[in-house]
């Protein structure tokens, strides 16, 4: 069995077991990791945050293409991946959390930051809860920096006006090869 299956095995178990963190039953394709990924200035960005990993398809591209000098927070809720993502990625740049995204602030500041270069988020923004969502969505606002930008993929436009309320104009772009297509949010400051 091969890396690739092994991952997107292991992604649909997590998903069967935990549908109410999960929001989708396959891995992000490589295309739209490229493209979401070609958001970020990687020769600028010292603090990158990635909210909502899963298996780290998106951390594999951001440790590949982040400089060798930049720190990479991740954020992961989910148990079985965040055993998984500590198995796979022992880079020292990742510090890996086992916690919400709505602490980004309070763990930058713990680890000397203030702001975040680029926030990229695989979050199911559809199954968070209200509350919660909005938590996370005025953390990641406050905790970017003036000249970052904020990268969310989701599979509808509904959480448009939501992000738009935070980040003002939005990019949308649209990724037709991925499981399901999914709609690319990108916003600054």
């Amino acid at each position: 069995m091969t890396k690739r299956t092994k991952t997107k095995k292991k992604f649909f178990k997590t998903y069967i077991k935990e549908r109410n963190q999960v929001g989708a039953f396959a891995p992000s394709s490589r295309y739209l990791v490229k493209k979401m990924c070609d958001k970020i200035d990687f020769d600028k960005a010292d603090i990158i945050v990635e909210l909502g990993p899963g298996t780290g398809v998106f951390t594999k591209e951001i440790l590949k293409r982040a400089k060798s000098t930049a720190k990479i927070f991740v954020f992961e809720l989910n148990e079985d991946f965040y055993k998984y993502l500590l198995e796979k990625y022992p880079d020292p740049r990742l510090v890996l959390l086992h916690e919400s995204a709505d602490q980004i602030e309070e763990r930058l500041n713990e680890y000397g930051f203030k702001n975040a270069d680029a926030i990229l988020s695989s979050l199911p923004l559809a199954i968070i809860p209200s509350k919660v969502k909005e938590k996370i969505l005025d953390a990641t606002h406050k905790t970017l920096s003036k000249d970052g930008v904020f990268v969310q993929y989701q599979y509808s436009l509904n959480a448009k006006k939501m992000i738009e309320k935070r980040f003002g104009k939005l990019q949308i772009s649209f990724v037709p090869l991925n499981l399901p297509p999914a709609f690319i949010y990108c916003g600054n400051r």
